[in-house]
């Protein structure tokens, strides 16, 4: 038998750069030889620009490991279908939120209004259900919304045209069963958002000015129905009231439900956290991370052609090289690790500058319940800062039983006249801007 001498691997990867990558993995089924060059980096980086024609200007995704697996990730895990396209919207959408059980979803917009759709049409068709103009109260657009746990109202959230270009905003709730608009609540800044306490109450926030870089952020209690039932039931109760420095303010608050069962893992920051994965590695073979790197749970593979790889089609399933845990814990902790000392020169002087508005944090919140002594918690989280004006911190504060009522005192008429302001009761540090927080259903929080 004659053997046939091999082509050269530079001759290889030119031919390959000339294909199409569906032919590029067929390719790769030849020979070992092939198979080694179809998964080179730079055949995969020239291959993602080409195919998805993302200017190069764009880098990677800094989480990605390789332009083979960021090409994979794209092509398999993104949606690219277009079943409908809605365009009852006539500007900029801003923000969608989809209801508990999945079966409506609402929009907001820069044209003022909010929409409502159900997807539950026949056909699968996702139709208009209701549309609602917050223009005719001098709004300037629509920003947020929000469904409460059992899907009857919904709180939107705008920006309200003030004198001066003001800040301030306002959260409208709106019935879903008539469509009416029961409250209007004010709101400042306008990205507080507000969210949900309960199914009938609400949080808003107020901020005042009380020196040159110093202010204080009011968060309210409000309920939904601000009807008349009786002259000694409050409609709105002043929640916390927490300081500001260096102009920053409290902006997209959110509320967490953490069941007496769930971990404390919520308010562990990301050293704490890895280092107790260190810990419960040695018992468990695979922990989940709060703000972690995208993570493969699948072993590593050594794939060789003659594994019968088939082409990444919607009709085939590609094997693809699985990224081993431990080097992906390299690359996080080499990520990390960058600028060590002017990290920790930072951390240490947030430290210094939250010690003045931030007391030990309570025991309850970071250690398990005793057996028998468990019980549901809700946290407040919100952004913040002490360092910057731009929020790099997540602030939290345990909401008590007695507070998620509007019922009882008002206006801090419980606090002691030495407590001006609240403490928070944890502050996670960043170190960066934070441009977006959000919450899981299982209610893990998630933060870019």
């Amino acid at each position: 038998m004659v053997s046939v001498p091999e082509l050269p691997d530079s001759l290889v990867l030119e031919i390959l750069l000339r294909l199409p990558h569906t032919a590029v993995l067929n390719a790769g089924l030849t020979c070992h030889q092939w198979f080694a060059v179809s998964r080179d980096e730079f055949l995969w980086k020239e291959l993602f620009y080409n195919y998805y024609r993302i200017p190069r200007s764009v880098p990677r995704h800094p989480a990605a490991v390789s332009w083979y697996r960021e090409f994979k990730r794209l092509y398999d895990c993104i949606p690219f279908v277009e079943v409908q396209t809605l365009k009852e919207h006539h500007d900029q959408v801003l923000h969608l939120a989809f209801s508990h059980s999945g079966h409506r979803f609402s929009s907001c917009s820069k044209d003022c209004t909010v929409k409502l759709w159900d997807t539950e049409r026949p056909n699968g068709i996702i139709s208009l259900v209701h549309s609602s103009n917050m223009r005719q109260f001098n709004w300037g657009y629509t920003q947020f919304s929000q469904f409460n746990s059992d899907d009857t109202l919904l709180l939107v959230s705008g920006v309200y045209l003030g004198p001066h270009h003001s800040s301030s905003g306002e959260i409208a709730v709106i019935s879903l069963e008539n469509y009416t608009l029961l409250s209007r609540v004010r709101n400042k800044p306008y990205d507080v958002f507000g969210c949900w306490l309960n199914e009938t109450h609400l949080i808003s926030g107020n901020l005042h000015w009380i020196g040159n870089m110093t202010s204080c952020t009011v968060l309210w209690l409000n309920k939904a129905f601000q009807d008349i039932e009786s002259e000694n039931v409050n409609v709105v109760k002043r929640l916390f009231k927490i300081q500001n420095v260096n102009a920053s303010t409290i902006r997209t608050v959110m509320v967490a439900h953490c069941r007496r069962h769930d971990t404390p893992d919520l308010l562990l920051d990301y050293q704490a956290q890895s280092q107790a994965r260190q810990h419960k590695a040695e018992s468990q073979q695979h922990q989940p991370l709060l703000f972690n790197l995208a993570s493969d749970s699948e072993e590593d593979e050594d794939e060789r052609p003659e594994e019968g790889e088939e082409l990444a089609e919607k009709s085939h399933s590609v094997r693809l090289p699985h990224l081993n845990p431990s080097r992906l814990e390299h690359v996080r902790h080499g990520l990390q690790s960058g600028n060590t000392h002017e990290r920790q020169l930072e951390s240490r002087v947030a430290r210094l500058m939250g010690s003045s508005r931030t007391k030990a944090p309570d025991p309850s919140l970071v250690a398990p319940s005793a057996p028998g002594e468990g019980e549901d918690k809700t946290y407040l989280l919100f952004t913040t800062g002490s360092l910057t004006y731009s929020p790099h911190q997540i602030g939290i504060k345990r909401i008590m039983p007695d507070q998620m009522t509007t019922c009882g005192p008002v206006l801090g008429e419980e606090r002691s006249a030495e407590e001006f302001f609240d403490s928070l009761d944890h502050v996670i540090d960043i170190h960066g801007h934070i441009i977006g927080m959000g919450l899981s259903p299982d209610h893990r929080l998630i933060k870019s």
